[in-house]
């Protein structure tokens, strides 16, 4: 699905250029549930804005179910964006004083491909929300939130989920029913790329790939070969 070889970002401001990712190469497979670990500053959010087609990189290529990506414009790039991608953020982005149902409709009323409002109802009952449709955002509970945020995500069927710090505004409890929502709609075949600073979020997902001052340092699919490498390098 995705192909990512000898990626660079970089940042020019005022002729001063701020290196952010260095030579980056990866695949990720269509299904696959994928963390993107690192601490604040390694270019994780960078990289997840440059998969989702918000971002465009420096040199090298991005191709995405086999098309070069990398040079598209800003139309082609918000066309394929609409079409195939889906995003929850930290802060759940959702419009204030307006319904549920009405924040999970809005995607569709900039898409290119006409769907029936029924897909509304259908996505809110997939994150356990039905009985809260009529709701106003303020109404909710930190959790709601974000599960209407997966809800809005979800609702014009993207081919990629990207998360990035889903639980970083929630309490522990709120926070492992949004991953159980993430890792049930793995389970039905979606791919999740999720983007997080912690560990405990990570572990969530069935390969980690670990960036550090802009440099992929493990590309691991197995948890616990991380942990145990993490631990070795502290002896």
């Amino acid at each position: 699905m995705i192909e990512v070889k000898n990626l660079y970002k970089e940042f020019t401001n005022d002729d001063v250029v701020t290196k952010v990712l260095h030579e980056l190469s990866f695949d990720i497979k269509e299904g696959e549930f994928i963390s993107i670990m690192g601490p604040s500053g390694s270019g994780k959010s960078t990289l997840m804005h440059i998969l989702g087609f918000l971002d465009t990189l420096t040199k090298g290529q991005y191709k995405f179910r086999g098309q070069d990506v990398s040079n598209l414009d800003d139309d082609k790039l918000a066309e394929l964006r609409n079409k195939s991608i889906g995003f929850v953020f930290q802060n759940f982005n959702l419009l204030p004083k307006t319904s549920v149902w009405d924040n999970v409709h809005l995607p569709l009323l900039y898409s290119t491909t006409k769907k029936s409002a029924s897909i509304v109802d259908q996505v809110i009952e997939s994150v356990g929300l039905t009985h809260r449709k009529d709701y106003l955002s303020n109404q909710l509970s930190g959790g709601e939130k974000q599960r209407v945020a997966i809800a809005r995500a979800l609702v014009n069927s993207p081919d990629i989920v990207f998360a990035d710090e889903p639980t970083g505004n929630l309490d522990s409890k709120s926070g492992l029913q949004v991953m159980s929502i993430l890792q049930e709609l793995n389970k039905n075949g979606k791919t999740v790329i999720l983007v997080t600073h912690e560990t405990s979020t990570a572990q969530h997902a069935k390969r980690i790939i670990k960036l550090k001052d802009g440099k992929l340092i493990s590309d691991d699919s197995d948890f616990k070969q991380i942990i145990a490498k993490s631990l070795n390098n502290l002896k």
